[in-house]
């Protein structure tokens, strides 16, 4: 998985991280509504990719691994239920 802490995906975590601190002080600053909205939604996009990623390699490793040696049906599962829940 993504241990490496230089990858895509602890960048991109990080950046988020950053976006949330920059909004909690917007909302302490009393910063216009729409911009803080605006910095919201540009987080939630980083998360949404940093998901897509994440369900991505689970799918290219565990997922596979599962399928080969038993089928893989709960594995299946759960991923259906993440998108499910995503949708």
């Amino acid at each position: 998985m993504h241990r490496d802490k230089n990858s895509p995906v602890f960048r991109n975590l990080k950046i988020a991280r950053g976006q949330v601190d920059g909004i909690i002080r917007m909302l302490e600053e009393d910063r216009y509504c729409i911009d803080v909205s605006r910095q919201i939604m540009a987080t939630i996009s980083i998360l949404r990719k940093v998901n897509a990623e994440i369900l991505h390699d689970h799918m290219k490793g565990c997922v596979r691994r599962a399928i080969l040696e038993n089928g893989g049906d709960d594995s299946l599962e759960e991923v259906f239920e993440i998108i499910r829940k995503y949708i």
